[in-house]
């Protein structure tokens, strides 16, 4: 019998995944991730969250009704490092990053993984809506979901081939409704928990509140000063994105004073706090400047940009051009474009028709029908 390691977050999803590897046969082992300690922190026990110790109960009792071992697994560590540290240092160089996508990669696959197969486990498994097949070519992808709405594969495009390899994803066969009902015909303690939806580490979706404080800790501030000043020449103007600094139009007029880069995003409408006449969006942040470049609606629209920090996962690498349907944010429907390699870690991507607000330090993830080609991080648009 094969050994199976569940991440158990506490959620319906996760809970009903442990149940139908069960019933396949799999020895599973239901492990909890502790990734935060600050349950003041994290508002976990009312969103559904995975890693305040609400979501630590829930998958015990979830556990207990399976008639499955449960533990507790301490990462902590390795979620500061890989996840917090990076969504910090992203927001004060003037980028939007999508923690999740980090904490996939590095925490719920690459340390548990890990874990895992140390205490002879062949496979963690996941609630995600999502699935994982073997390709002709002998590659592993990702498959999207038979559930359109509830679709994960945007977040998992990082995963490596070794990962996929050791991984199981049972819930992507069903739909949302059916897994819930599921859920209520075993009993199960959380059938009727809503789905998380907000960052887990980030109370209130106060992302700005939240950096500020983080960053008033010196520890903290210097890892971020140094992975800042990795990546970035000329940062001192930016002040850790709280600086105020200029309103600018795309010609560089000074239009007004902005509150500091780490309140902003691109496409950004509501609370720029500034009064043209008319309607403006954020277009642009210049951290070395410090400076938030605004224009009017159409100027949020672009048709090309580049991608690094490249992974591929259907195919082994893209040579030539590629025809695929490009996603730049999770709730971004897909647009088709033609990618092409351009630097040993770089693609230009170019949709067929302009999108609006793609946003440096965001995900794009491209598509050959139902599956994961591959993806990389938005670095700057044309």
């Amino acid at each position: 019998m094969q050994k199976v390691v569940v991440g158990m977050s506490g959620g319906v999803d996760s809970s009903v995944a442990a149940y139908l590897l069960k019933e396949q046969g799999y020895d599973v082992i239901g492990v909890t991730m502790q990734i935060w300690q600050d349950e003041d922190v994290c508002s976990i026990s009312e969103n559904g969250g995975c890693c305040g110790l609400g979501a630590v109960e829930d998958a015990r009792r979830v556990a207990s009704v399976l008639g499955i071992p449960h533990y507790v697994m301490n990462f902590r560590k390795e979620f500061k490092e890989s996840v917090i540290d990076y969504f910090v240092s992203e927001y004060v160089m003037g980028r939007t990053p999508n923690p999740c996508i980090a904490c996939n990669r590095f925490v719920k696959w690459e340390s548990l993984l890990s874990r895992a197969l140390s205490i002879g486990a062949s496979y963690i498994a996941t609630g995600h809506y999502a699935a994982i097949e073997k390709l002709p070519n002998g590659r592993y992808a990702v498959k999207k979901s038979v559930t359109r709405a509830k679709d994960q594969t945007y977040a998992l495009y990082n995963l490596s081939q070794y990962q996929l390899e050791h991984t199981l994803m049972p819930v992507g066969a069903y739909t949302k409704d059916e897994i819930r009902a599921m859920a209520k015909d075993l009993n199960l303690p959380v059938a009727d928990k809503p789905d998380s939806q907000e960052i887990c580490f980030v109370a209130n979706n106060d992302y700005a509140g939240f950096i500020k404080e983080y960053l008033e800790d010196e520890d903290n501030r210097r890892i971020i000063e140094e992975k800042r000043a990795k990546h970035m020449a000329d940062m001192e103007a930016a002040g850790y994105g709280f600086t105020p600094g200029n309103f600018v139009d795309a010609k560089g007029n000074i239009l007004g004073r902005h509150k500091g880069l780490a309140h902003y995003t691109i496409g950004q409408r509501k609370g720029l706090n500034i009064a043209l006449g008319r309607p403006v969006f954020v277009m642009k942040l210049n951290p070395a400047a410090n400076e938030v470049v605004l224009g009017e609606a159409q100027d949020v629209f672009s048709d090309r940009f580049y991608v690094k920090n490249l992974n591929f996962m259907a195919i082994e690498d893209l040579q030539g051009e590629m025809e695929v349907t490009t996603k730049i944010r999770y709730s971004h429907a897909g647009a088709k474009s033609v990618i092409k390699r351009t630097g040993e870690d770089e693609i230009l991507c170019i949709f067929d028709e302009p999108q609006r607000a793609i946003t440096p330090g965001q995900a794009a993830v491209f598509y050959n029908g139902d599956y994961v080609v591959g993806g990389g991080t938005i670095s700057h648009t044309i």
